[in-house]
């Protein structure tokens, strides 16, 4: 790949458009082997100064610029000071709120322009979606409105406040603990009542300041910071305030280590190290059986997944969260450090960079024990002064993790802490010629297509655009859940080459401004508010959509569901998941076993579900 173009096609556009969608998805498939999506370095060069400049920088600057121990031009004072860990949060959530974290630019669907949250959010009119809508009050409908944008106008603010606001010194600590500060308690009192008020009118908003990682801290900061903070305060409570701080981090880690137990997570690593553009050829071959004619996982990709990802972030954190030893918690802090960085050198699809700098480099804070920092065998579990204030506490913070993984569909895949797991609610959007154009008639949408046909400094050509647009379908396709979607697609649609096919996280990323990988904001009532707006004929939009499997480590079925925007959800189902890590992303075989639990009254298939992968299906009146 160039700096400022992408990488060659590996055939002419022009020809390839004209293939069968499995000859398209095994091209671009065993092509991002070795190229990922193939994007100009000049992006990564991008994305590595928004990371560290515009994040990592400028929140140390704020930081530095509101206290008085945490010093720009002296590196040693960013590692012995716990307000760090509070600013850079904020700092943090504001980014992405705003669409300057992990939503940016074009890893993550946004081509030209690479914003989108606040463009889409202080716009009334677009689409947004309540979670609860039809439960609590005044919190339905689908269109933004004025009282909306104030909302969100009142988030920005409320963010800005505990950023800005001037530490104050915490006067009692324990002996050996060099000065400390900490954000006034009160400041966080605003964003903790109306980002929960934002969620319930729109739960995009919520999810994209990843509320899940952060109001937990904000959370401990207001009440035990404020008991850090009063008259009559020990050293005692500032040491539970580090120690709950180390819990949070902690339980983001395990769960996130939990949720990876399974099948799915395997398949997540290959197409993760392809993308990365330090990895040799030859190391990101390493992790396919036998690329191109084989592209299922190795075993050294099973050595990745789940020795150096699952065991890592499950271990290390329940060794950080009991350790009383200065060298095991600086190990352990090492390592996960390390863990971050690699994870962010492959510039993950939905790029959670700014989010893997913040994780590594608060492990060097709680636990590196530079400077005056924080001695393990002061600041640890044992020492928590109030024990029985660590089950809600735990309770609290586990919460998501525990529900998300026995009932996936109630909770959204972030406070399920399922990043990057694999194990993702996802969706394929099939539309008949024309009905991607009418997407451009929703409030501020553009689709994909014609935004890379004038992105700067080199426009796609049509037949090009396409093609790029369709290694979002590989990449899906090398997932688990893809080799799931695309079979339901075949048993659907016997017109399904002539109609357009495209991932449905890039889709919802067009039209609602935002998408981290959540399936749940691309199912029937986002495809319902489209209907609503385009009227939409039947069979002129077919969305194949799969909810993340519960306790992935047992295996169950795996649900999905057809949805036709005329008419709603017409099938539902399941599929064994090793039947689809069995299979290579092309379905070479045909589609996987599905087995039909619902129709809806007058739908029936055009076939069997034993019949070949060529047939359909149609709606009897």
């Amino acid at each position: 790949m160039g700096f400022l173009t992408p990488s060659p096609q590996p055939v002419p556009p022009a020809e390839f458009v004209r293939l069968p969608l499995r000859d398209r998805v095994r091209i671009l498939a065993t092509h991002w082997v070795e190229d990922g999506f193939g994007t100009p370095r000049v992006l990564h060069v991008v994305y590595i100064l928004k990371m560290l400049g515009l994040y990592f920088a400028l929140g140390l600057a704020i930081t530095s610029w509101t206290t008085s121990h945490v010093h720009f031009t002296d590196p040693a004072s960013w590692f012995d000071n716990v307000v760090v860990y509070q600013k850079l949060a904020v700092w943090l959530m504001l980014l992405e709120v705003i669409g300057l974290g992990g939503a940016f630019g074009p890893l993550c669907g946004h081509f030209a322009p690479m914003l989108g949250n606040v463009r889409y959010w202080l716009r009334p009119g677009t689409i947004r979606m309540a979670p609860w809508g039809r439960h609590v009050p005044g919190t339905g409908g689908d269109e933004r409105t004025v009282l909306d944008v104030v909302l969100y106008v009142a988030v920005l603010a409320s963010l800005l406040y505990p950023l800005l606001a001037s530490a104050e010194p915490v006067r009692f600590l324990p002996a050996g603990t060099g000065p400390q500060e900490l954000v006034p308690p009160e400041a966080f009192v605003p964003i903790l009542i109306v980002m929960p008020l934002m969620g319930l009118r729109d739960k995009v908003i919520f999810l994209a300041a990843r509320s899940e990682q952060y109001l937990p801290i904000m959370l401990m900061s207001a009440t035990l910071g404020a008991l850090v903070m009063a008259e009559d305060a020990g050293s005692a409570a500032f040491v539970n305030l580090v120690v709950v701080f180390k819990i949070i981090i902690c339980v983001v880690w395990i769960g996130a280590g939990v949720s990876k137990l399974g099948d799915h997570f395997i398949n997540v690593v290959p197409p993760m190290i392809s993308n990365s553009p330090g990895q040799p050829s030859f190391l990101k071959r390493l992790h396919y059986r036998d690329a191109p004619a084989d592209v299922r996982p190795s075993r050294l990709a099973w050595f990745m997944a789940h020795v150096g990802g699952t065991t890592v972030e499950i271990l290390i954190p329940l060794v950080l969260l009991v350790t009383t030893n200065n060298t095991v918690a600086l190990l352990g802090a090492i390592a996960m450090l390390v863990f971050h960085i690699f994870i962010t050198s492959t510039f993950p699809l939905a790029v959670p960079l700014e989010w893997n700098v913040y994780f590594g480099y608060i492990a060097m804070v709680l636990w590196g024990g530079l400077g005056g920092g924080f001695d393990a065998e002061v600041y640890n579990i044992w020492n928590f002064s109030e024990p029985l204030l660590l089950i809600p506490i735990f309770a609290l913070l586990c919460f998501g993790p525990v529900l998300g993984n026995l009932r996936p569909d109630l909770v959204s895949f972030l406070p399920s802490m399922r990043q990057y797991a694999g194990n993702w609610a996802s969706a394929v959007w099939a539309m008949k010629p024309g009905v991607e154009e009418r997407l451009n008639e929703l409030p501020l949408v553009e689709n994909q297509l014609d935004q890379l046909q004038r992105m700067a400094p080199t426009p796609y050509e049509r037949d090009d655009a396409e093609m790029t647009m369709q290694k979002v379908l590989a990449w899906r396709s090398m997932h688990s859940q893809g080799r799931g979607l695309f079979s339901v697609l075949y048993e659907h649609l016997d017109d399904v080459e002539e109609r357009t096919v495209r991932d449905g996280e890039f889709v919802c990323n067009a039209i609602l401004g935002w998408n981290f990988g959540d399936g749940h904001l691309h199912d029937e009532r986002l495809v319902a508010a489209v209907q609503k707006r385009l009227n939409l004929a039947p069979g002129d939009l077919v969305v194949a959509y799969c909810e993340s499997q519960a306790t992935p480590w047992a295996n169950p079925p795996q649900a999905y569901r057809v949805i036709d925007a005329a008419l709603g959800v017409v099938e539902k189902g399941t599929w064994n998941v090793r039947d689809c890590v069995a299979e290579q992303p092309w379905l070479p075989n045909g589609p996987v076993p599905l087995t039909v639990s619902w129709s809806a009254s007058g739908f029936r298939r055009r076939r069997t579900l034993t019949e070949g992968p060529s047939s359909g299906t149609e709606a009897i009146a």
